[in-house]
């Protein structure tokens, strides 16, 4: 009997989160993890705004600029990944959080025994983000309401651990390009559209992701998003640890 009654509770929990999940318009994605030594190390907080998206929410970094629409921060979710490995096995944990730093929700644990630092964190994170995916989010509209929500599960956090060398952030770690005065046409491809300018010549390569206005983009050896912003398109990619977004002047 108490097996049944604790199965429920956890059910219950679990669909409690699930629902004020769908309650936040948006997350904030860090361009740095407090564990890694620099911005997007092993590419690893793009791949979380990747999976965010896949999951069908609003994805921002921290250090750009968001629309005004989306200034009131209590209806914003705060991602970070937790770095929970040993010896033999990555370990990471995908939690979002509330304006008031309380966990909103917290992914089953993501593991990987590679020994390449960058194969194993994208299969461990890629694993973690399986149950933000199982979550079905989908904004409900509804206004946020800051309240502490009940865990259904404890996890045990270990410390990360701590380097000695401290990495200096560039002093504007966004910077703006502005480029694209020819106009790119889109042609449709099976996995989303190619820009091609007047010569003709395939610039860009989009694939589609879950929200309209936002594409997995490919640029030669360059790997970013295309996004919509106040009716402009950016793509935007890291180059030399620095978040770069360059105007795009396209007609779909």
């Amino acid at each position: 009997m108490k097996k049944y009654l604790l199965v429920a509770l956890m059910l219950v929990c679990s669909l409690s989160k699930a629902q004020s999940i769908n309650d936040y318009k948006a997350v904030i994605v860090p361009v740095k993890y407090d564990w890694l030594k620099q911005d997007n190390q092993y590419r690893l907080n793009t791949l979380t705004k990747f999976n965010l998206e896949k999951a069908g929410f609003q994805v921002f970094y921290n250090k750009e600029s968001i629309p005004s629409s989306f200034n009131d921060r209590c209806n914003l979710l705060y991602a970070t990944v937790l770095n929970q490995s040993n010896f033999l096995t990555t370990k990471l944990v995908v939690q979002l959080k509330d304006c008031n730093e309380k966990v909103v929700f917290e992914s089953e644990v993501g593991k990987s025994k590679e020994k390449e630092y960058k194969v194993a964190y994208t299969e461990a994170l890629n694993e973690a983000f399986e149950s933000v995916l199982a979550l079905a989010y989908q904004y409900s509209g509804a206004a946020v309401v800051a309240q502490e929500i009940v865990v259904a599960k404890p996890v045990e956090q270990m410390s990360a651990p701590k380097s000695s060398e401290v990495v200096v952030a560039p002093s504007a770690s966004t910077a703006s390009v502005t480029s694209g005065a020819d106009l790119l046409y889109a042609q449709a491809t099976a996995t989303g559209f190619q820009l091609i300018d007047s010569t003709p010549k395939v610039v860009m390569k989009l694939m589609k992701t879950s929200q309209p206005n936002s594409f997995i983009a490919i640029k030669g050896e360059l790997q970013g998003s295309l996004l919509l912003k106040d009716g402009q398109w950016y793509f935007e990619y890291y180059k030399n640890d620095v978040l770069l977004s360059e105007k795009v002047n396209v007609k779909f």
